[in-house]
């Protein structure tokens, strides 16, 4: 057979060899640092005996496939270790992740002792450097032997697997795990690990099953890669929205309002105000008409969008449900319907179209509890929503105006190089959870992908993301942990204008369906707020700040002087505030720095006595100082046209 590596060079033998020996015989010190082997693209675990042509790939930590594998087998030896001190801990699943690995146990919360202690009898177990073995079992063999080690969930997951799926087991010693792999050789290549935190999770996501206890860790080859590392969370941590929105007052969370229902406080209701304006004038500027509709609606009403049969478990439902004659209600989840109910008020003409409607809409909908998290994943939220009723010839020149408007807001932010791009498509292996059929589906789904490729917009497609009703554009960004979140999605519909019967008469008097484009502009000001902190870590351009400006008069002497400046910025609509406090000056300074306003004025008898004001900011420092006109008009600049100005490390540092 010939193997053909990644260089091109081949590689001829005349018996089958596991990956593992291949690599030996290129090297062994390729052996040494195989993690895995990829076969025809696939990934493999190194004990997978070849027998055949093929393209080999031996994968080292050095690649991320590779990387997977080492720190899958590290989860593993973490399972082992709380085996050995907690037997009485049931095993569930432990794979590995972009930044590590996790492992989930039925077992008490551990705390950060705990984790300690895990580690260290971690660390005993790669000293041994047993050999991981891979085995198989027949299904009624395998949920015997998971049975008989008292693994419940292990067996549910045996049970769960279909019926011709191959079983395999592997072996460490006296542990042994229902896995698929691939894993490590043994556990001695391990060399660099740390546990970093622990919380909870339900068993397999849903808040309808038990509530697990999960660890997380991550594992590199180097403990130099790992200290990075280690590091690198010490200051993520310090940009989580979750924990910096809080400190900052921006909003709370309180138990008896309810998990997902977060109190905006001022500071962060104002940012919000602000976007929402900024937004809303924009749109305004683009021809889009303004609507506001109800925060509920009869069932009746989300039946006819198919929402009811689709989404009813991700709605609030106000009544019973299940008795048909009763009137029951429904918080909205979207706005879709009411506004095409706004459409249908009058006749519509082709030259009437394109149609947009804009309304910033609170939306409810009902979120698994374990899906939760801060401002990026809430129950109650606001949304810059938009539908755009068009024509046929009329699609991909609206559909381009809605991504010029989100990547004009992008990049006003200051976000546009965070983002990616996914064409969000239908599952033709699940088309019971869409309207229509494949023949609509596809012809949607080409032309969304023609105008992505005439925009010139690098993008990926994923199944199984399309709204149930048409394919989306889903502008994605990552939190400083690395999860992805969708920001700001645009859709194409060609089902539900002839659902509510939405029509317009055409050039030839004919009526026809209009097709219809769902769109955000920047999406949830919830979770846009949560990723502007963390992008800034506070330190949010000006125009954006709640607090732009702080006085600080030297003394009380000056409190009169201070509270003019103050009426002057306030006459032209900067966000100013005075310290009045009877603190020194070097304290004013530094709770100011720590409080992320982007200009203290600091002023005193010469201040006072010439009209002008000593400048501090976080951009260019001690600017000295300027007559007090001057500075109104260069911040009033600033905030007009957003201006996103650099920031000085060594200002801040102080």
């Amino acid at each position: 057979m010939k193997i053909t590596l990644k260089d091109g060079s081949v590689k001829e033998y005349n018996e089958a060899k596991a990956i593992i020996d291949i690599a030996a015989d290129i090297s062994d010190g390729l052996a040494r640092m195989a993690c895995a082997g990829e076969v025809n693209g696939e990934v493999k675990d190194l004990r997978t005996v070849i027998d055949k042509d093929c393209e080999l790939n031996i994968l080292t930590a050095n690649d991320p496939k590779g990387l997977a594998a080492y720190r899958h087998t590290c989860s593993h030896v973490l399972a082992e270790a709380v085996k050995r001190l907690y037997p009485e801990a049931k095993l569930a699943i432990g794979p590995s992740i972009d930044t590590g690995y996790y492992y989930d146990f039925e077992h008490e919360p551990f705390s950060r002792e705990d984790l300690d202690k895990i580690e260290a009898e971690m660390k005993k177990i790669i000293k041994e450097g047993k050999p991981l073995e891979m085995f198989t079992l027949p299904r009624e063999e395998a949920i015997k032997l998971m049975e008989e080690k008292g693994e419940p969930y292990k067996v549910e997951l045996i049970q769960d697997l279909p019926e011709d799926a191959v079983i395999s087991f592997y072996k460490q010693g006296e542990f042994v795990d229902l896995c698929a792999g691939p894993h490590l050789m043994t556990t001695k290549p391990i060399k660099a690990f740390k546990l970093t935190s622990s919380s909870g999770a339900y068993w397999r996501g849903s808040e309808k099953n038990k509530m697990l206890t999960r660890i997380y860790g991550t594992a590199f080859t180097k403990k130099e890669e790992l200290q990075e590392y280690l590091v690198y969370l010490e200051n993520i941590k310090k940009r989580d929205h979750n924990k910096l929105g809080r400190e900052m007052e921006l909003f709370a969370t309180v138990d008896v309002i309810g998990q997902g229902l977060p109190l905006l406080l001022p500071k962060g209701a104002k940012m919000i105000q602000t976007l929402q304006r900024w937004i809303e004038d924009e749109e305004e500027k683009r021809g889009y008409l303004r609507t506001k509709t109800p925060l509920m609606a009869k069932r009746e009403l989300y039946i006819i969008s198919d929402h009811w049969a689709h989404y009813k478990e991700g709605m609030f439902v106000l009544g019973d449900d299940e008795d048909e004659d009763a009137e029951v209600f429904a918080l909205r989840p979207m706005t879709c319907p009411f506004q095409y109910y706004v459409y249908k008020q009058s006749p519509k003409s082709y030259r009437d179209l394109p149609l947009r409607y804009g309304e910033t809409s609170t939306l409810f909908r009902n979120e698994d509890s374990g899906e939760m998290h801060g401002l990026t994943r809430v129950r109650q939220f606001t949304i810059s929503e938009g539908h755009l009723i068009v024509r046929p010839d009329q699609i991909e020149e609206e559909f381009k105006g809605c991504v010029d408007l989100a990547k004009y807001c992008l990049t006003t932010l200051g976000l546009e190089k965070d983002v990616t791009y996914r064409m969000s498509k239908w599952d033709p292996n699940n088309q019971e959870k869409y309207l229509g059929n494949e023949k609509m589906w596809n012809e949607v789904q080409d032309m969304m992908r023609d105008i992505l490729n005439h925009i010139g917009i690098e993008f990926t497609e994923e199944e199984g993301e399309a709204a149930f009703y048409g394919p989306k554009l889903d502008i994605q960004a990552k939190n400083v942990y690395g999860k992805e979140d969708t920001m700001i999605t645009i859709q194409i519909d060609m089902f539900l204008a002839e659902r509510f019967d939405m029509t317009y008469v055409d050039k030839d008097g004919e009526k026809k369906r209009p097709y219809i484009i769902h769109r955000t502009s920047l999406g949830c000001y919830e979770r846009t707020l949560a990723w502007l902190i963390e992008k800034y870590a506070g330190k949010f351009p000006t125009w954006l700040c709640p607090e732009q400006v702080r006085i600080l008069p030297i003394s009380e002497k000056y409190h009169e002087y201070a509270q003019k400046v103050r009426d002057e910025l306030q006459k032209h609509g900067v966000l100013v505030t005075v310290d009045e406090r009877s603190e020194k000056i070097g304290y004013k300074i530094r709770e100011t720095r720590l409080a992320r306003v982007p200009y203290m004025l600091v002023v005193g008898q010469k201040e006072e006595e010439e009209g002008v004001v000593s400048v501090r900011s976080r951009f260019d420092g001690d600017e000295g100082q300027k007559p007090l006109q001057q500075f109104i008009d260069e911040i009033c600049e600033e905030i007009r046209t957003k201006e996103i100005k650099p920031i000085n490390v060594e200002e801040e540092e102080k």
